[in-house]
């Protein structure tokens, strides 16, 4: 039996460049940074060495109740209003599709650490009677997808998935098997984070992942250059609803690409660094090529995982070589956390919506910051200025703690 087609009808962004899926597409293409100071708590003590984040600024919440909101937790507010805003971009009528056919599978790699923080303040400094009856709904694991369950009335299958920085890739790939298996036809997937917590900066900030170029924001997050000096923190959240292909071909949606193949590995090598013959990425890539049946000099642009660590920038390029070859040379690539940071769990998702958007549009989005590029990522970056290119298949990647590895491979949809 043949597997059922699924293509990308829907995208809702909220990132630190900004919020809506054309909105933040042409602040990539510009090149535009959403790097600043940290203004969610205050670093300016010398205890603190990192001063830097990619915040989302300014959350437009739309007509969302207030009072609902107030029962969310940031990770859950900014997943809900990228799930309205994807409705709104596919063009569905909910009223008119069996909602025990929409299916809601979203990543994250913290969940509600911003409560969690909250109120274990509340239990230190006052009482456990004081500790919010609301922490457990706002802290949990799955209260994005359960919150857009029940905004928009969505009775199909529903979880969350947390495998660190490639938790979206992994909920895009289950939610493909989804549609292709005919559990669902309609799946909301994605992932949100709102890490940017004194907890959250503070743990990246000891283990000495993050950049400390706190004088110079905007030039911080630089994957592939010689002179980057650890991550940037980020957060935000993307909602793309992804389709049966007949489906949406019936109710005339706009497509933008169809999701084609999914890989997923793990090192077995180290909780927190990639293992350096990059063997990993390179099964994570293989299997999703093999998935979508797609010949590695099909390839024509990857949205890299490309942290702006010096160890995982290397081995991502090292495991392109690898699963390439000659082709390698020819491959166009960019990392998006160049001008959003790194939004942990939520990051395959917003990376995986750009590329969708990419080839779409004809555009890439180019990676910014490429002052002096290091010897060991010697492939063509599309250092700080995009550039028009009409590509027909594209692979994105997220690599996580814990060694994880995913992959989703997608082809342009000529509507």
């Amino acid at each position: 039996m043949s597997k059922r087609r699924v293509v990308v009808t829907g995208l809702g962004l909220v990132t630190p460049v900004g919020q809506g899926a054309e909105r933040v597409f042409e602040a990539l293409l510009a090149g535009r940074s959403g790097i600043g100071r940290i203004t969610h708590f205050d670093t300016d003590t010398p205890e603190w060495s990192v001063h830097i984040a990619g915040e989302v600024r300014d959350l437009d919440t739309g007509n969302l109740d207030p009072r609902a909101l107030k029962r969310m937790d940031p990770f859950t507010q900014y997943a809900v209003v990228a799930s309205h805003e994807a409705v709104l971009d596919s063009g569905l009528d909910l009223d008119k599709e069996d909602r025990t056919r929409i299916a809601v599978l979203m990543g994250t790699g913290i969940g509600g650490i911003c409560e969690l923080e909250i109120q274990c303040g509340v239990l230190r400094e006052k009482s456990p009677r004081r500790v919010s009856p609301l922490t457990v709904p706002r802290m949990m694991f799955n209260a994005h997808t359960g919150m857009i369950a029940l905004e928009h009335g969505l009775l199909g299958p529903n979880y969350a998935i947390g495998s660190a920085c490639a938790s979206s890739n992994h909920a895009i790939g289950i939610a493909l098997r989804t549609i292709q298996y005919g559990d669902a036809d309609i799946v909301f997937t994605g992932g949100s984070e709102a890490a940017l917590t004194p907890v959250g900066v503070a743990s990246f900030m000891t283990m000495k992942a993050l950049s400390t170029r706190n004088e110079e924001p905007e030039r911080a997050s630089r994957p592939f250059d010689k002179g980057r000096d650890g991550f940037v923190m980020g957060e935000g959240g993307a909602v793309l609803i992804l389709e049966e292909r007949e489906h949406a071909l019936r109710r005339g949606a706009r497509i933008y690409a169809e999701v084609k193949g999914f890989g997923s590995s793990d090192d077995a090598h180290h909780i927190t660094a990639p293992e350096e013959s990059a063997e990993g990425m390179l099964r994570s890539m293989q299997l999703a090529l093999a998935d979508a049946r797609i010949a590695p000099d099909q390839v024509g642009y990857v949205n890299c995982h490309g942290t702006s660590t010096e160890l995982n920038d290397k081995t991502e390029c090292l495991a392109l070589k690898r699963c390439f070859a000659d082709h390698a040379k020819k491959l166009q690539v960019s990392s998006t956390k160049s001008m959003i940071g790194h939004l942990l769990g939520a990051s395959g998702a917003v990376e995986l919506a750009v590329t969708c958007l990419s080839l779409h549009h004809g555009r890439l989005h180019p990676t910014i910051n490429q002052d002096e590029p290091d010897p060991d990522c010697d492939l063509d970056t599309i250092p700080n200025v995009a550039r028009e290119a009409r590509i027909e298949y594209a692979i994105s990647n997220s690599f996580g703690f814990g060694g994880t590895n995913a992959t989703i491979a997608i082809q342009r949809h000529d509507s």
